[in-house]
């Protein structure tokens, strides 16, 4: 898609296609890590998908200068966005840190730098892992 293009969509759409590329790469990542039970596999992607696990990961990239400023901007983008609901177990804060986070994955998808973005993917996937080690 042109860049032209990604600019004029709104944070909240970026982050609704977002939402869904990182679910089915947290989902692959979890098949191909040996779960297979229904049950298990829903636990353990709560601990991706949440808003405080997608809050921690944009707070961990944005420590750091893993990401370029224009993924920055898409971020900046879904977070300030005037979302039309809000979530049932996160502050407002942390929505719209996981809102931002959503758009910058979907943006990535939109860019079709596939590198990129399984780069970015891969940096979280890891990063969340790395949580919970040292959790237990």
């Amino acid at each position: 898609m042109e860049q032209i293009a990604i600019e004029q969509i709104n944070g909240l759409a970026l982050a609704y296609l977002g939402d869904a590329v990182w679910e089915s790469a947290v989902r692959t990542h979890l098949l191909e890590s040996g779960l297979t039970k229904p049950q298990q596999l829903h636990q353990t992607a709560i601990h991706f998908v949440s808003a405080g696990a997608q809050e921690a990961l944009m707070d961990a990239m944005l420590a750091t200068d893993f990401l370029t400023e224009d993924e920055v901007r898409f971020f900046k983008k879904g977070r300030n966005a005037n979302p039309h609901s809000s979530a049932k177990h996160a502050s407002l804060k942390t929505y719209h840190q996981a809102t931002g986070f959503e758009a910058l994955i979907g943006y990535l998808d939109l860019q079709e730098d596939h590198q990129r973005l399984h780069e970015v993917v891969a940096h979280c996937l890891a990063l969340r892992e790395a949580a919970d080690d040292t959790a237990e």
